[in-house]
């Protein structure tokens, strides 16, 4: 089932766009996290260039990312005051973010740079995943647990000035911090079409010091208002929001993660864990190879 995709400028198998989604979406399912962050590198090895694949990814997320946000907040489980700040750190970090891909596609580097930049970022994450997979099942087989860590923010968060209370999180901290962090996260988005959460809820937890119960909600409630600032941004700016790409993606998706909910109740953590580092790294590496040889088509899709 050929489709074409107007913006990308090229005909893809349908099915295997939805499949991609669904893949996607059923390791969101699975471990926990957004599949943004492997969407537009499958994209990438499928032949979308990789500017259009990260404008689309965002667009997916922020379909993806509604259901998950309700089902939190019925239970309680978002902190709408701090995420409201970090929602206004992103729109800031979107708009740096345009600047900074318009600059790229001006001078004919956003493809490497995007590349580079998932090399970088999947390679980090897989390897520190997969080092506390690998303490963890070491810890079971042995019958010693691992030390949990303690729930504290870190000391230059401590550091900065104006402390608002926060009461949801169990915070009382500067608004600077989490609004730094929604910046950062808004020029990745920008950039890479990631939702943003494997580097939200690590920063959350560690950085932040906030409650468990609720990283994951406010997380996903930043996630859906800065890609949907991002998706605007895209089409306003970069014209690299494939719609119909988006919408195979999401088809996929919505499916898969229900998919892979269904399995995550079976298996054990650990292996989860072990598993998504094994995804990650091995995506990492195939980037990092394209990288360095040569292409059998040397040319690439500039935006006007």
């Amino acid at each position: 089932m050929d489709v074409y995709l107007p913006i990308a400028n090229l005909s893809v198998n349908g099915l295997i766009i939805v499949l991609l989604g669904a893949l996607t979406g059923l390791l969101s399912g699975m471990f926990g996290v957004g599949g943004g962050f492997l969407t537009t590198p499958l994209l990438i090895f499928y032949g979308v260039p990789p500017a259009v694949a990260a404008a689309s990814s965002a667009s997916q997320v922020t379909g993806a990312s509604v259901s998950g946000v309700f089902a939190h907040h019925r239970r309680g489980g978002v902190d709408t005051q701090i995420g409201a700040v970090m929602v206004a750190g992103g729109i800031v970090g979107t708009g740096i973010g345009a600047v900074l891909f318009r600059l790229l596609d001006r001078i004919g580097q956003i493809d490497t740079a995007i590349n580079i930049l998932y090399v970088l970022m999947l390679g980090s994450i897989g390897l520190i995943m997969a080092r506390e997979s690998l303490q963890a099942l070491q810890a079971r087989r042995s019958g010693q647990p691992v030390k949990a860590r303690k729930r504290r923010h870190h000391p230059l968060v401590a550091s900065l000035p104006m402390r608002w209370r926060f009461y949801r999180s169990g915070l009382y901290i500067s608004p600077l911090a989490p609004l730094l962090l929604g910046v950062v996260t808004g020029i990745l988005t920008m950039l890479m079409g990631i939702g943003g959460g494997f580097v939200l809820v690590p920063a959350m937890l560690y950085i932040l010091g906030m409650s468990a119960s609720v990283v994951v909600g406010t997380s996903l409630f930043q996630i859906l208002f800065v890609t949907m600032a991002t998706t605007m941004m895209h089409a306003l700016t970069t014209k690299a929001v494939d719609i119909v790409l988006a919408v195979l993606l999401l088809l996929g998706s919505v499916t898969g993660a229900q998919i892979g909910a269904h399995f995550a109740q079976k298996a054990r953590p650990e292996y989860l864990r072990l598993a998504l580092a094994a995804i990650v790294l091995l995506v990492a590496l195939r980037l990092a190879l394209g990288l360095g040889y040569r292409p059998d088509e040397i040319f690439t899709v500039t935006l006007q």
